[in-house]
């Protein structure tokens, strides 16, 4: 799961001792906040670069300095950020292993790099030494989330809003009742977590792109446009919210606007999922030249991360299990990718490109714990229907399709046309 990152002033003094020191130090945090608040991130990196050339020797400073740039890492998927990060909370901690506040950034850096058990070791650890402060809890949860241990994670995220009810620990509480099939919950808990916002404006609107994606995945195509507009208007030019809205706008059948908006999400951010959508989107208004544009931009980027020596990649897998190019490689992504997270989406996506090898048995095994929870994900239904035909259960095909299709009748620009036509041939 995404997470959101605070600046808190507690972690900032913990290794301080006396309470002067600690008093002054809140002070001085609480001055700072208040007068950077609407400054944008980048603004944000150019005040704590030159608080770090000033003074060197405060090791809070380079810690607010790598704080901002995993920011960064999240508002524009620039990943040299979070090596920037890393050398300084690296150095930080070198220097004073207690430090409380460079070893919670540390475990940041390990979700962004989806080191999850790495992670879930470091959160577990400093459980231990701030049993009080909640956000320990939620990378925890976080964590095994990922790792497929949803019994403990939902454990870390009761403690983590207990804790502290705020942007934070509601929207990780919104996720968890969605994945169980909660969907009246998720939403109304996702709406507590706008309402209680952040100082950094992408926090909260990343929630609301949350939000609008669930009711995309539940058929509510035109709260779902709203939402993500809303996004925008709160984070201009975000791309995850740009991608919700193109997405709204291929609900309807608006290819002009679909197409719009993916450009501008796949300008801000070049993610393979933004090349995949634009395919179809091109397919689906008869632009075939610039659809094999985008299939030619996705075999370069898997092309650069095989050069980079990457293994997994569930994204990828997926693009090419969806389109039928290259299912062995799908198979490939998909099962490393299984070596570093256990989640229910990491069961689909190897079910799915099981399927697309015509593995059948293989892939009806990943998909029972792909849906162990019922997650109202329109895809997960359809992948399970032509999974569970193939196996020769037209009973359970038909129930499954329906339910995708009863969920969201036009779930995926691509997939659910396909989905309709399978459901029309077994009926």
């Amino acid at each position: 799961m995404k997470s959101l990152l605070f600046f808190l002033a507690l972690p900032a003094f913990a290794q301080m001792t006396g309470a002067a020191d600690r008093l002054a130090q809140a002070y001085q945090d609480r001055i700072l906040t208040e007068s950077t608040s609407m400054l944008k991130t980048d603004e944000h990196i150019s005040m704590y670069e030159t608080l770090v050339k000033v003074q060197p020797d405060v090791p809070h400073y380079q810690n607010l300095l790598a704080g901002a740039y995993i920011q960064k890492v999240r508002e524009s998927m620039d990943y040299s950020y979070l090596e920037r990060a890393s050398q300084l909370v690296n150095a930080v901690i070198g220097a004073d292993a207690k430090n409380y506040e460079a070893a919670r950034l540390r475990t940041e850096i390990a979700l962004e790099r989806h080191e999850f058990r790495l992670a879930a070791e470091y959160s577990e650890k400093l459980t231990e030494w701030a049993p009080n402060d909640s956000w320990n809890w939620g990378t925890l949860g976080d964590a095994m989330t990922e790792l497929g241990n949803y019994d403990r994670a939902a454990e870390a995220y009761q403690k983590m809003v207990s804790l502290r009810p705020d942007l934070s620990s509601y929207n990780r509480a919104a996720y968890f009742r969605f994945l169980y099939g909660d969907v009246e919950n998720a939403v109304k808990i996702m709406k507590m977590a706008i309402s209680a916002g952040s100082p950094m404006a992408e926090n909260t609107a990343w929630c609301e792109v949350e939000l609008g994606k669930i009711y995309l995945k539940t058929g509510r195509a035109k709260e779902a446009a709203q939402t993500f507009g809303a996004a925008l208007r709160r984070f201009p030019n975000y791309h995850p919210a740009l991608a919700g809205a193109a997405q709204a706008a291929a609900a309807e059948n608006d290819w002009k606007t679909a197409i719009a908006y993916m450009r501008q999400a796949q300008a801000a951010t070049p993610l393979p999922d933004y090349s995949a959508a634009l395919f179809d989107y091109y397919t689906a208004a008869g632009n075939a030249a610039e659809a094999a544009k985008q299939k030619e931009l996705i075999q370069v980027i898997d092309e650069v991360g095989q050069a980079a020596k990457e293994k997994a990649n569930r994204n990828i897998a997926m693009i090419y299990a969806d389109h039928d190019w290259n299912p062995g490689r799908a198979l490939e992504l998909a099962k490393n990718e299984l070596e570093v997270r256990g989640d229910i989406y990491t069961y689909d996506a190897l079910a799915w490109a099981l399927f697309k090898n015509r593995q059948y048995a293989e892939a009806g095994e990943a998909m029972k714990k792909a849906l162990r929870f019922q997650t109202p994900e329109p895809m997960f239904y359809y992948h399970a229907g032509l999974i569970a035909n193939a196996l020769g259960k037209k009973e359970e095909a038909r129930e499954m399709l329906k339910k995708a299709l009863d969920l969201n009748p036009r779930f995926d620009a691509r997939q659910a046309a396909f989905a309709g036509e399978a459901l029309k041939e077994l009926s």
